[in-house]
């Protein structure tokens, strides 16, 4: 008996440490079970007393292993917190306390290989690279962080959705797929996860508070479907130092009659791009141009639309996040249910705002931009500003930023100041205050129902990580995507402001909260999103014309819709599509969709940058 029962306190006490290997512990308990099986209880009196010194000695050293094991995890997080994670918003006392947490937590995960992935961002770059990396050293959970491109990474969580076939444990994937994830039940809720079956391994310094972006990530019922990861927004872009140019201000306030500065709505940009492009023409012996963009036919032209475009213009209903009952997409709802994206059944996807918002852009991009411009995909067109022909560009990703305060660049200053700024998109003549101003990108973590629970208690466990205090206001630094309001806040960030031309100013000022993603009235985004592009090419190219080209768009997401309607796909808030009917009926109702306007073209207004800045924080 006493044998069988050390045998036992052997193997569960060897099963928690990997100090001793199990052929060590075996051939310890062989030398002493074997008297005991042959020769009698007597002999085995004698070897056992032999041997229980060698137990006692191995059981010591198995114990010793375990505590060497915590220290392993608890030095390689001191050892983060001192070579990476600094500046924290957290002293390191809270950081370590908070990393201690995470080393508790994942006992139950430790040896398990996990995999997750997200777009190729700098700030996720990060994340693989470095956090992983650090994560799985002061957890013992093996994490695999992959790297895709944004139209892979819908892809995979596609395939997942459909066969039901685990393909990630995790992903990082945009809020603009909030309405699809909050219709079809294919993911588990973050609000639903805390309150559940990853109540024991949800942090308890998380704080859901401190995250700005929740209200992208909430579902029609309320629930938070995803944890934001990283944000950018879609600004305004201009070189202030030819702003603040006198000769430039002179010329142009002579023939426009107003102030060369920050552009509050669309005339004023259009005036802005004319006089740079064709006035001004050169400077420093360099062609310079009024505006900047895209135009080839590739899947990021939707994107380029998608992105708010058409709120922008003034396209949809007032509202914030998105507007109701009509979105920038054009899309409907009622009573939480898309009813049509068509001007004969509400929407305003095809509506006067939206061809407006279209031509405007194609008129633009032949007009104002570079030649080249019209053969370029959003990845070739997005460093062209930081080569210093651009005077200023309407459609700007915040995200770039990072790559437009390098030393050496010819927007950059030797100081590293940079002679760039950003600020709020100027806005087209249907806009109406109280609607949103432009776009936000939210990438979330997503967490799938067809991911078996462990893997995906595990992933949380990531996801929790590399959004925690204890890290998150370094990952902003590098990445400039801002999730959390003590980091903006923070003394780091004041610190870093004077180098990017405004990012900091924008993220502190409440005006923020008029740039949001793709909202809840998108009940698919995958299959909607992929339309766009098809038709706004037609347009683009002259093979038809833009009310054709937005007539065809808005027909064919009606009936994608339709079709989700009649396979009942999504038993919550899905699809019920009005009958159609004359479109003078909803043009003649209040809000979306809009009668065209006689003067498309108001006077031209500007703002000084420093007076814009300070109503920020006056706010």
């Amino acid at each position: 008996m006493g044998v069988r029962h050390r045998k036992t306190e052997l193997d569960v006490t060897g099963a928690l440490a990997e100090g001793v290997t199990r052929a060590a512990v075996g051939r310890s308990l062989r030398q002493g079970a074997e008297p005991h099986k042959n020769r009698g209880n007597a002999m085995f009196r004698q070897v056992h007393a032999s041997y229980r010194p060698l137990t006692l000695g191995l059981l010591s050293l198995i114990l010793a292993s375990g505590a060497a094991q915590a220290d392993q995890y608890q030095d390689a997080a001191k050892r983060w917190l001192q070579d990476e994670f600094t500046p924290s918003t957290l002293s390191p006392e809270q950081q370590m306390a908070e990393l201690q947490w995470f080393i508790d937590a994942a006992k139950p995960f430790r040896g398990m290989q996990i995999n997750v992935v997200s777009e190729t961002l700098t700030t996720h770059k990060y994340e693989s690279e470095v956090l992983a990396k650090a994560f799985s050293e002061i957890t013992g959970i093996q994490l695999h962080h992959d790297l895709l491109q944004e139209g892979d990474v819908i892809e995979k969580l596609q395939t997942q959705m459909q066969s039901g076939r685990n393909i990630y444990d995790g992903y990082v994937n945009d809020s603009d797929l909030i309405g699809t994830h909050s219709r079809y039940g294919k993911v588990v809720p973050i609000s639903d996860m805390i309150k559940g079956d990853a109540a024991a391994v949800t942090s308890p310094t998380l704080d859901l508070d401190d995250f700005i972006g929740l209200s992208f990530t909430t579902g029609p019922d309320g629930k938070i479907y995803q944890l934001p990861d990283q944000q950018f927004a879609n600004l305004y872009w201009f070189r202030a130092d030819w702003f603040d140019d006198p000769d430039l201000k002179a010329k142009f306030k002579q023939k426009y009659g107003y102030e060369l500065g920050v552009p509050v709505n669309w005339s004023a940009y259009e005036d802005i791009a004319n006089f740079f492009t064709n006035d001004v023409k050169e400077i420093d012996g360099k062609r310079v141009y009024g505006h900047m963009d895209y135009g080839k036919k590739d899947p990021s032209l939707g994107w380029r639309f998608t992105d708010a475009w058409f709120s922008m213009a003034g396209e949809g209903d007032k509202g914030l996040p998105n507007g109701l009952p009509v979105d920038e997409w054009g899309i409907r709802v009622e009573q939480c249910h898309p009813v049509g994206s068509s001007m004969s059944r509400g929407g305003g996807t095809n509506s006067p705002a939206a061809v407006f918002a279209t031509q405007k852009y194609i008129d633009w991009l032949h007009a104002y931009a570079p030649p080249e411009a019209q053969g370029m995909t959003f990845s070739e067109a997005g460093p062209v500003p930081a080569q210093g022909s651009v005077a200023q560009q309407i459609f700007w990703y915040t995200a770039f930023t990072a790559d437009m305060t390098k030393p050496g660049l010819p927007v950059v200053n030797a100081d590293g100041t940079p002679k760039w700024r950003m600020a709020p998109s100027p806005v087209g003549p249907y806009w109406e205050k109280g609607m949103k101003k432009g776009y936000q990108d939210v990438g979330s973590w997503t967490f799938m129902k067809s991911t078996p629970e462990k893997n995906r208690l595990a992933a949380w466990l990531y996801a929790q990580f590399v959004t925690a205090k204890t890290v998150s206001l370094k990952k902003t630094l590098v990445g400039l995507t801002p999730i959390r309001e003590s980091d903006i806040q923070s003394q780091a960030m004041t610190d870093a402001a004077p180098n990017l031309g405004g990012l900091v100013e924008f993220y502190r000022s409440p005006a923020r909260l008029e740039w949001s993603p793709t909202g809840t009235n998108v009940p698919d985004y995958p299959k909607l999103a992929q339309l766009w592009w098809q038709y706004i090419s037609r347009a683009v190219s002259g093979e038809t014309s833009v009310q054709n080209a937005l007539d065809g768009l808005a027909d064919a997401q009606d009936r994608i819709m339709e079709r989700l309607e009649r396979a009942n796909v999504q038993p919550q808030c899905g699809p019920k599509l009005n009958e159609p009917r004359d479109a003078q009926y909803w043009l003649d109702q209040p809000g979306a969709p809009k009668p065209k306007l006689e003067n498309e073209k108001p006077q031209g207004k500007t703002v000084p940058y420093a007076e814009m800045v300070k109503s920020w924080q006056e706010s």
